[in-house]
């Protein structure tokens, strides 16, 4: 008798809770008759996506996304037959992408969380040029600055925006598949970029297949179309942090739908998603200072 033994199935259940991860789960099924009949039930999963395509080409970026799109697709597809059967109750599920979407701009940090359910509920978007021991000098004022990189970061917030419509498109079938989910979450390993659906998203996206869409236009952008948004963008030219640490040409977007009620504090309700977003460590740090700047409103229309 081992360890194992003495522990209640509960307890077991726990661990490989904790454990998640798909493949080490599935090799446990081999383990002992015991093992095999409690695996399946377990409700936390986390599927880790191996190596697909790379590319440093830009010539090749159109290409190399599309092959990453139609790869993905058909890894997600594949998903509920192949592996999912596996496990009964899954209501927890993270998926761990290997690449990343091209920077916007060389040496630029770009990260993005959103939060979708048939269609995008929420987006932060947290982006700074560089960051470093000894600040650059400056050229001109704020105001000088914001203006002349607004098309820079308006181009940030539409790749998000893309990226993560994509992302959202190549999940319905699994959210579909899999009627016990409570959480889904689609991020890549290198942290860049996020999609969330909670349990109510979840909802709304199993009843949108209920109902007939339009699935040909979607095909075509192999992607969600995204609503008209109101977006809130702060920015800084400069930051100094804890520690001695520069941040140079720092900005935060938070995006909505248009058609949300904008009732309450706007200014509360950004702190809530934004910190919810990157609230710990440096970026939870550039997070707390953005929020105190001024902000700026934009709208951006359906596409």
């Amino acid at each position: 008798m081992d360890g194992f033994d003495r522990l209640p199935d509960p307890l077991i259940l726990q661990i490989f809770d904790l454990v998640s991860d798909t493949k080490t789960l599935i090799r446990c099924l081999a383990v002992s008759k015991r093992f095999n009949s409690l695996v399946p039930h377990t409700d936390s999963l986390v599927l880790t996506v191996d190596a697909l395509i790379s590319s440093d080409s830009d010539e090749e970026d159109d290409v190399v996304s599309n092959l990453l799109t139609s790869a993905l697709r058909f890894i997600l597809k594949s998903l509920h037959s192949l592996i999912l059967r596996c496990f009964h109750r899954v209501k927890r599920l993270a998926i761990d992408l290997p690449f990343r979407r091209p920077q916007a701009r060389e040496g630029t940090l770009l990260k993005w969380t959103a939060e979708f359910g048939k269609t995008l509920r929420t987006c932060v978007i947290l982006g700074f040029r560089s960051v470093g021991e000894a600040p650059a000098p400056l050229n001109a004022g704020a105001e000088s600055d914001f203006a002349g990189g607004l098309k820079v970061r308006v181009v940030w917030t539409i790749s998000a925006l893309i990226a993560a419509s994509a992302r959202h498109y190549l999940l319905k079938e699994v959210v579909r598949e899999q009627s016990g989910l409570e959480c889904l979450v689609l991020r890549d390993r290198e942290g860049e970029g996020t999609v969330v659906m909670e349990k109510e998203g979840l909802r709304e996206c199993r009843e949108e297949g209920e109902v007939v869409v339009d699935e040909e236009e979607e095909l075509d952008r192999c992607r969600t179309r995204v609503p008209s948004v109101r977006m809130r963008m702060r920015h800084v030219p400069r930051l100094e942090l804890k520690g001695g640490l520069w941040v140079e040409g720092a900005t935060l977007v938070v995006v909505r739908p248009s058609c949300d009620g904008g009732g309450g504090d706007m200014a509360v309700e950004d702190g809530e998603l934004a910190l919810r977003a990157f609230g710990d460590g440096l970026y939870g740090e550039v997070v707390h200072k953005l929020l105190k700047a001024r902000s700026y409103l934009l709208e951006m229309n359906s596409f």
